[in-house]
């Protein structure tokens, strides 16, 4: 019996032929299309929700059934390529990774608050090379592929040109773990919040960062993400100009605890902010740190 890959672990096994990356994006839009179509129906029917307890059953089946019918697809293009996807976890071993959230959101979706998305990135060996974002309720979909540029519906991306931090939007979001941690998080957002024009946290980790990539904010950061939550998103950014990296200004790792991305011109600027927080002794006792993702959205 074939072992199982571990979460984050390095797929070994390498593919027999190259797909190439036409036929690849054409999987990842075709996957994304179909689960967006199930968000789209999904989303006419929540308005009618009674209770909180049937949000949350509604917003657990969505989940379930776009991952379902991303998988399918994918599966049906590239049957021996691996997965690691939000809801099933990892399954395969193989170079070709397919890094899935069927529903980025979803607290957004179960309160009927427009911002969710369908994220999908591939990535070969310790290196994403593509990513998607889609938007279904916008009908915006995000593209990028390693060295090739950034796109939104066929339309070139580029990061905002904005240079000061202190002239900037930025975007941002709190772990499920706020409510222990509250007073740690909240010392970052304070700290951004008296030198940038204004924050936005609107819920969604993937659209957030292709927001970045699209110049409508400046510049992003959020604690223990996962890696379907920013792989896919990260890369967006990087193709469209701008930086990703941990809050130390080190290499970005879908797979850490620590997103930061902006449109390279704060990006500096940001990683002091976050310097001169830690600094201050914000993380004495925390554990937090460049560590494994744990918490999930």
């Amino acid at each position: 019996m074939r072992r199982r890959p571990q979460y984050g672990e390095t797929v070994q096994r390498k593919a027999a032929s190259d797909p190439g990356p036409e036929r690849l994006e054409a999987a990842a839009r075709r996957a994304a299309e179909r689960a967006g179509a199930i968000l789209k129906r999904r989303w006419r029917r929540q308005g009618a929700i009674a209770t909180k307890s049937s949000a949350v059953d509604l917003v657990t089946d969505v989940d379930r059934a776009c991952e379902t019918a991303i998988l399918v697809e994918i599966g049906r293009a590239f049957p021996a390529h691996a997965v690691l996807a939000e809801e099933s976890g990892a399954r395969g071993d193989h170079e070709f990774l397919w890094i899935v959230d069927p529903l980025d959101g979803t607290t957004n979706f179960a309160h009927g608050y427009p911002q969710v998305s369908v994220s999908i990135a591939l990535r070969r060996g310790a290196e994403t090379v593509l990513g998607l974002v889609y938007d279904p309720l916008r009908e915006e979909t995000f593209t990028a592929w390693h060295g090739r540029g950034a796109f939104l519906n066929g339309r070139r991306l580029r990061v905002s040109r904005t240079r000061r931090l202190e002239a900037s939007l930025l975007a941002s979001g709190f772990p499920y773990d706020r409510r222990e941690h509250a007073d740690f998080y909240l010392s970052f957002f304070k700290a951004f919040l008296l030198r940038a024009q204004g924050i936005r946290r609107a819920g969604s980790a993937a659209l957030d960062l292709c927001w970045v990539a699209a110049g409508r904010v400046d510049g992003f950061w959020e604690w223990k993400l996962k890696p379907w939550d920013t792989a896919a998103g990260a890369l967006v950014v990087e193709e469209a100009g701008g930086r990703a990296s941990d809050f130390r200004g080190g290499s970005f790792d879908p797979f850490a605890a620590e997103t930061l991305a902006s449109n390279g011109r704060i990006h500096e600027g940001m990683v002091r902010v976050f310097g001169a927080v830690l600094s201050r002794g914000a993380s004495r006792g925390t554990g937090f740190g460049r560590t494994r993702s744990t918490s999930h959205r």
